[in-house]
């Protein structure tokens, strides 16, 4: 992994082209907030953001960060951003303060009652594959109503927004029509339930600019900050 100074220089370009992005379509930079993933890194990667300042970390795994997050500032939060199974649902709501993979009403209704149970409060975002991209995860435009209405009811549960990720091509209008895509769905969501879903998390390393240019609040960088990942 990088060092922690070339950490920092590689999380200031980060956010400089976020900032010159937001500039381009008439944004404040902090609109948009960076979220570092920690994925397969060791557990010093969530210790360089919270030294640097960031909030929060992204993880895509429960079993890692079940390992990492007790070695790690106690200040930091750890959000989920990978696929969730519903076997694992109870491990993820102790694990992470914010869940952004919730793609279906029977995952949302589950999440709900051992929430409760567990007498605990989380932030929760909708993944939708916006992209219809069947190499990923996330409910269709469909479905997206179905799961959040599931997930309403519940008030241990906060639901802030939608997150989706968008297919893998060299073609710049394919992540822009899954942002897009994704916009008008909260925008409809919004309107047809009554409540105000403000985030947006979409866009990594290579399409970051386009994200904040269809309306991201959340960027998911990795290898952009942390260098290529280890094989496992």
């Amino acid at each position: 992994m990088v060092t922690y100074d070339q950490f920092t220089t590689h999380c200031e370009a980060v956010l400089g082209r976020m900032a010159q992005a937001c500039q381009a379509c008439g944004r404040s930079p902090s609109s948009v907030r960076l979220l570092p993933v920690t994925k397969t890194h060791p557990f010093e990667a969530a210790e360089y953001a919270h030294r640097f300042g960031l909030a929060a970390v992204g993880e895509n795994r429960v079993q890692e960060a079940q390992v990492k997050r007790p070695q790690s500032p106690a200040g930091l939060r750890w959000e989920l951003i990978g696929h969730l199974q519903s076997n694992k649902a109870k491990q993820a709501l102790q694990a992470f303060d914010v869940l952004q993979s919730v793609d279906s009403a029977e995952l949302a209704a589950r999440l709900g009652r051992i929430a409760t149970d567990l007498g605990l409060t989380r932030e929760v975002y909708v993944q939708v594959n916006s992209g219809d991209d069947p190499a990923k995860f996330g409910c269709d435009l469909a479905e997206a109503p179905a799961v959040l209405e599931a997930l309403l009811p519940h008030r241990s549960l906060n639901v802030v927004g939608l997150m989706a990720i968008a297919p893998l091509s060299d073609d710049p209008a394919v992540a822009r029509r899954t942002f897009a895509e994704l916009r008008r769905c909260r925008d409809d969501l919004e309107t047809r339930f009554g409540v105000k879903l403000p985030e947006l998390s979409m866009g990594m390393s290579g399409d970051l600019e386009i994200a904040i240019a269809e309306g991201s609040t959340c960027v998911r960088v990795g290898s952009a900050l942390y260098g290529s990942r280890p094989v496992l």
